[in-house]
C-alpha cells in the first residue's frame, strides 16, 4: 500500500505540470471568473476529459485493475466549471476507460464512476465551499467522490470477491492522494487568482496615479503641451519603451525609443494608428510589420493603440510600445485601456468646462449689449444738462462714465475682487444720482474682510440697476438702496436691498420661469436672469440668487460665492 501511495504521488507531479500549463489559456482564466462562453466551456470539458484520460494511462496496475488519478481531471472540471463541465469531462474520460478494456473486470464500474465523479464533484464543491476558491471544500468533495467510486466498483464489478480485494488495496491510497490533489490544485488556483488581483490592483493604482498627475495638463484639452507632459509622465511611471499620443491627423508627442523619428507635428507614421482612428477600435499589433511604421529602420516591435474618444468620437490615440515583438502583455493592455478611459473622460470634462466658459462669456456679452445702449443715451443727456449749469460736475460725470464703460466693456475672464465690483457700481450710481438727484439714496454695509473676496464680473451692478429701475424709481419720492457684503462660513454673502414697490408673491415665484416674460411689468428682467444663470452654472443651485420681496416694502436680492 505504501508503494502504491508513492507511485500515485509521483504521477500526481506530472498532473501538476500539465495543469500549470493549462492555466495559461485565456479561456481557462475566463472559466475561473465565470465569463467563459458556452463554446469555451465545451472546449474545457474536452480538456478536462483528456486530463482524466491521462490519469488512466498514468495509473498503477493492481490486480487486473488500475489505481489512478482520473478523478482529479474530471472532478476538477466540475469544481471549476460547474456540474455540467464535470459531467461532460467525466463522460469523455469514462467512455475511454470503458472502451480501452484495461483492467477488464472493473471497466464498466470505473466508466460509470468517472461520469458520476465529474458531476458529483461540481455539485458537492459548490454546496460545501465558503469562499471563491476553497481547498477544504475540494478535499471533502474529493473524499466523497472517491468513496462513491469504491462503492460503485463493489456494486458493479464481478466477481465481488475480486472487487472487494481490489478496493481494500486501492481505496485509502486513491482517496488520500486524489483528495489532496484536488485541494492542492484549488489552492494553486487561489494563489494565482490572488496574485492576479494584486497585480491588477497595482496596475489600477498606477493608472490612477498617472491620471492624477496628468489631470492639470489634460484639463486644457488635447494639444502639443498636454500630450508632451502626459507621455513623459507615463514613460517615467512604467517600464514601457515608448509612449505616444496623436490627434486625428498627426503626432502630438512621442517619448522614448524612436523619439527622434516620430516628431511632434509630423504625420501619422503607423498603419495601426490610422486603422485604430478609422475604426474606433483598439489595435494590438505584435510585430513590426503589424505596426506598419513608414520608417523602415523603426525598432518598435509591438504596440497597443487605444483611441481617445470624446462623446464616442475618436479625436486621437494613446500608443504604448515595446521593442520586443509579442512584448505587449495582458497587463499592458489593462493599463492602456484604463488610461484611455480616464483620459477620454478628462477630455470630455475639459470640453464641458470650455463650453461653460463660452456660455458664461456669451452671457456677459449679452449683458453688455443690454447695458450699453440702454444706459449711454440717458447718461449723455444728463451730462449735457450739467455742462450748462455746472461744468465741474459734468467733467466728473464724464470721468465716471468712462470708468464705467471701461470696466463694462472689458470685465476680464476671471473673477474680480469685490472692491473692483463696488467701484463699478459707484460709477454707475454717481451718474444715476446726478440724473435723479434726491430720489436716489445709497447706503453701503460692507465688511472690510469681504473686500478682497472675488466674484464673477458684472454680477453686482446689474442687481443695483434692477433695484433702482424696478424698485425705487417707480415710487414718486424714490427710495434707498442698501449694498452689503460679509464673509459667512467660508463664503462671501452679497446682498442688494431696496425699500421700493416690491413684488406680489405670484410674481416673485415666477421670476426665473421660462414662461415668465419679464421680472416686472415694465422690464424684461434679462439682467437678473443672466446673473442667476451664471451663478448657477459656476457654483451650483446652492449659490443661485435668493430673492425676498413684499409689496410696498421693498426687495432684497442676495447670493453667496464660495471662497
Amino acid at each position: 500500500m505504501i508503494q502504491l501511495l508513492m507511485n500515485l504521488f509521483e504521477r500526481f507531479g506530472i498532473f501538476a505540470m500539465v495543469f500549470i500549463f493549462i492555466m495559461r489559456f485565456d479561456s481557462f482564466k475566463r472559466l475561473l471568473t465565470g465569463k467563459a462562453t458556452r463554446y469555451e466551456k465545451l472546449l474545457l470539458s474536452f480538456l478536462f476529459g483528456v486530463f482524466g484520460i491521462a490519469g488512466t494511462y498514468m495509473g498503477v496496475p493492481v490486480h487486473n485493475a488500475i489505481a489512478n488519478s482520473r478523478v482529479v481531471g474530471v472532478a476538477l472540471g466540475g469544481i471549476l466549471g460547474g456540474p455540467l463541465v464535470g459531467l461532460f469531462a467525466g463522460f469523455i474520460a469514462g467512455s475511454h476507460r470503458f472502451l480501452i478494456g484495461i483492467g477488464g473486470f472493473t471497466a464498466v464500474a470505473c466508466g460509470v464512476a468517472t461520469v458520476v465523479e465529474g458531476f458529483a464533484g461540481g455539485v458537492l464543491y459548490h454546496k460545501l465551499k465558503r469562499k471563491t476558491f476553497d481547498p477544504a471544500a475540494a478535499f471533502f468533495a474529493g473524499v466523497t467522490v472517491e468513496v462513491m467510486q469504491m462503492l460503485i466498483i463493489l456494486m458493479l464489478a464481478k466477481p465481488f470477491d475480486a472487487a472487494f480485494n481490489l478496493v481494500k488495496i486501492i481505496a485509502l491510497p486513491m482517496i488520500f492522494v486524489n483528495s489532496i490533489g484536488l485541494a492542492l490544485f484549488v489552492e494553486l488556483i487561489s494563489s494565482v487568482s490572488k496574485e492576479q488581483e494584486r497585480v491588477g490592483a497595482y496596475q489600477a493604482q498606477t493608472a490612477l496615479k498617472i491620471a492624477l498627475r496628468t489631470l492639470p495638463f489634460l484639463r486644457g484639452g488635447l494639444n502639443y503641451n498636454s500630450a508632451s507632459e502626459t507621455t513623459q509622465i507615463i514613460l517615467q511611471m512604467t517600464d514601457l519603451d515608448a509612449v505616444a499620443i496623436t490627434d486625428e491627423y498627426g503626432i502630438l508627442s512621442h517619448k522614448g525609443t524612436e523619439e527622434d523619428r516620430h516628431k511632434p507635428g509630423g504625420p501619422l507614421l503607423t498603419s495601426a494608428t490610422k486603422k485604430a482612428l478609422a475604426s474606433g477600435n483598439i489595435e494590438v499589433p505584435m510585430t513590426r510589420h503589424g505596426i506598419g511604421c513608414t520608417n523602415r529602420n523603426c525598432r518598435l516591435g509591438s504596440a497597443i493603440i487605444v483611441p481617445l474618444k470624446r462623446w464616442d468620437k475618436p479625436l486621437g490615440a494613446l500608443e504604448l510600445y515595446r521593442l520586443k515583438e509579442d512584448g505587449i502583455s495582458a497587463l499592458d493592455m489593462e493599463l492602456a485601456n484604463g488610461l484611455a478611459h480616464l483620459f477620454s473622460n478628462q477630455l470630455e470634462l475639459a470640453e464641458v468646462e470650455n463650453q461653460r466658459k463660452l456660455v458664461t462669456d456669451a452671457e456677459i456679452r449679452a449683458l453688455q449689449a443690454q447695458i450699453n445702449p440702454h444706459f449711454l443715451f440717458n447718461a449723455i443727456n444728463t451730462i449735457i444738462s450739467y455742462i450748462r449749469i455746472n461744468p465741474g460736475t459734468a467733467s466728473d460725470l464724464l470721468v465716471k462714465l468712462a470708468d464705467f464703460f471701461r470696466k463694462n466693456i472689458n470685465p476680464g475672464t476671471g473673477n474680480v475682487p469685490l472692491a473692483a465690483e463696488l467701484e463699478h457700481c459707484k460709477a454707475y450710481i454717481a451718474i444715476e444720482k446726478a440724473r435723479f438727484e434726491d430720489r436716489v439714496k445709497v447706503q453701503y454695509d460692507i465688511d472690510d474682510k469681504a473686500l478682497p473676496c472675488k466674484l464673477p464680473p458684472l454680477t453686482l451692478q446689474p442687481l443695483v440697476e434692477n433695484a433702482l429701475k424696478h424698485g425705487i424709481l417707480p415710487k414718486e419720492d424714490g427710495g434707498e438702496i442698501i449694498i452689503g457684503a460679509y464673509r459667512e462660513n467660508g463664503a462671501m454673502r452679497v446682498f442688494v436691498g431696496d425699500n421700493g414697490i416690491g413684488m406680489p408673491r405670484p410674481q416673485l415665484e415666477s421670476l426665473f420661469s421660462e414662461k415668465n416674460p419679464g421680472i416686472h411689468p415694465n422690464g424684461s428682467g434679462i439682467a437678473l436672469k443672466n446673473v442667476n444663470a451664471r451663478l448657477t452654472v459656476l457654483y451650483g443651485t446652492k449659490h443661485a440668487l435668493h430673492i425676498e420681496s413684499e409689496p410696498d416694502k421693498g426687495t432684497t436680492v442676495s447670493f453667496t460665492v464660495p471662497q
